[in-house]
């Protein structure tokens, strides 16, 4: 039977009164913005730190919604249905978790302190040879922008991939609640988001939240970082798929027959067939190998997964090759912590091709008070590569000026318009260089001065 939104639905998925709905009452879809809602819908009147959706429930009237969840009385003169609840943000949650309970589709869910975005995408594709597969689009992992990644699933999904991300305790445990998978991945687990999350055994904790809100007789696929993860995977959920490079890995989740190309990706065996990693780096085949589990635990023929997993498509500026006149760019900053600026250094390190190699690193932010020590700790681990410059942006110029560090090959600076100048003078041509910091640096504002100097084009890395 089509799911269908009406009056009766929406109020058992807000658990109002059932007995007071009217019949005939149906409702297009569900949409939080007041811009683009469609004729009929239900517009959720959010409430933001800058914004108040309440503000805008006449105009979602005035443009087609049919009936408003609001949580205080709306401005202007509503001229439809209201559904008051405590609540915005949980009734939207609600109304997703009510979606999710209608599906007859299996529900992939996917976390973790890195490579939770690439994984989603590398997963998606995997099945997508087999399944019509509806997927969190970008990163729209939080509270709004999962439910509402449920809320748009088409009628004739065959499977669901969704992205869970938390930067507080308690977020992924609610999340769950919403998604109920039928497999739940973690990616791996660092120190990220230690400002509200605390410790590394808090980030842990967080994240395992999502296999304690599985369906039952769900299954579990972790990677092998931090060798913990597994353990604690085990305790929790009986079936477990442990994925990557170390001996911890199951037989039948390994990379066979790895090898590199000049670009730093990786080729490997899996299931009698001959893999690409999508994009550059040892992590990358970790991601890989998670997808392709969950594709194989869905009855995807490897060849299958291999092929679709082959389409999968990064998102800009995580691991992306370009070319600047005759530099050659890593654009990696769309977001950082210890374990990720480390991988992206791997990539680094990889790369074959002639040319001296920079890294230019950008603070990684929300480390709340171990920061001054990771920060240290990642420099002191780039100046011991095989790196010819390295580029220290905030906190990692605060790390090398407390390190006393004296070396010609690091530039350091404030911001990296501050670190530029001498960066330059450096700079000859034919550099690989690496950019990689937290999102809130913007470190890809870099690329049009760089633009500016060294060529007129910016065109990808055919690889």
């Amino acid at each position: 039977m089509a799911f269908l939104w009406n009056d009766a639905t929406v109020r058992q998925a807000l658990g109002m009164r059932v007995d007071l709905a009217q019949d005939g009452v149906e409702y297009g879809g569900v949409s939080t913005d007041s811009r683009s809602v469609s004729e009929g819908d239900v517009y959720v009147a959010l409430v933001g730190d800058r914004f108040d959706g309440h503000d805008f429930v006449a105009d979602a009237f005035s443009k087609g919604a049919a009936a408003a969840v609001v949580s205080r009385p709306a401005a202007g003169d509503p001229a439809g249905r209201l559904y008051p609840v405590d609540d915005t943000l949980v009734a939207l949650g609600r109304l997703a978790a009510w979606r999710r309970q209608k599906l007859d589709a299996p529900v992939v869910a996917i976390t973790g302190s890195s490579g939770k975005t690439t994984t989603k995408e590398m997963t998606a594709a995997a099945l997508s040879e087999t399944y019509r597969v509806h997927a969190t689009t970008g990163n729209l992992n939080n509270r709004i922008g999962m439910p509402l990644t449920l809320l748009a699933t088409p009628e004739d999904v065959e499977a669901v991939v969704l992205e869970l991300g938390t930067n507080e305790p308690g977020e992924i445990a609610t999340l769950v609640q919403v998604a109920r998978p039928d497999i739940a991945v973690i990616t791996t687990v660092g120190e990220s988001h230690l400002e509200k999350l605390g410790s590394l055994e808090g980030v842990l904790s967080e994240k395992l939240d999502i296999l304690r809100g599985m369906v039952d007789g769900g299954r579990c696929v972790v990677g092998d970082e931090p060798s913990v993860l597994a353990d604690r995977a085990h305790a929790i959920c009986s079936t477990v798929k442990v994925v990557g490079w170390s001996e911890r890995v199951d037989v039948d989740a390994r990379a066979g027959n790895a090898e590199v190309d000049v670009f730093g990706r990786y080729s490997f065996d899996w299931r009698g067939q001959r893999v690409t990693a999508p994009m550059a780096g040892r992590h990358a085949v970790s991601n890989a190998l998670l997808a392709l589990t969950v594709a194989d635990l869905l009855d995807v023929a490897p060849k299958d997964a291999v092929r679709g997993l082959g389409s999968a498509r990064m998102g800009s500026m995580r691991g992306e090759f370009q070319r600047i006149g005759d530099l050659t760019l890593i654009v990696d900053c769309y977001n950082a912590n210890p374990q990720s600026v480390r991988a992206s250094l791997d990539v680094l390190e990889d790369q074959a091709m002639t040319g001296r190699k920079v890294a230019i690193l950008g603070s990684m932010l929300e480390l709340g008070d171990a920061g001054p020590e990771l920060h240290a700790d990642v420099f002191a681990d780039a100046v011991a590569r095989d790196i010819d410059i390295i580029v220290a942006i905030g906190a990692f110029a605060d790390a090398a000026t407390r390190a006393g560090f004296r070396d010609d090959r690091v530039v350091s600076g404030d911001d990296w318009q501050a670190a530029y100048p001498a960066l330059i003078e450096r700079l000859e041509g034919g550099e690989v260089v690496l950019l990689k910091a937290s999102r809130g640096i913007a470190l890809e504002k870099i690329l049009p001065r760089l633009h500016a100097d060294f060529g007129t084009t910016v065109e990808p890395v055919e690889d």
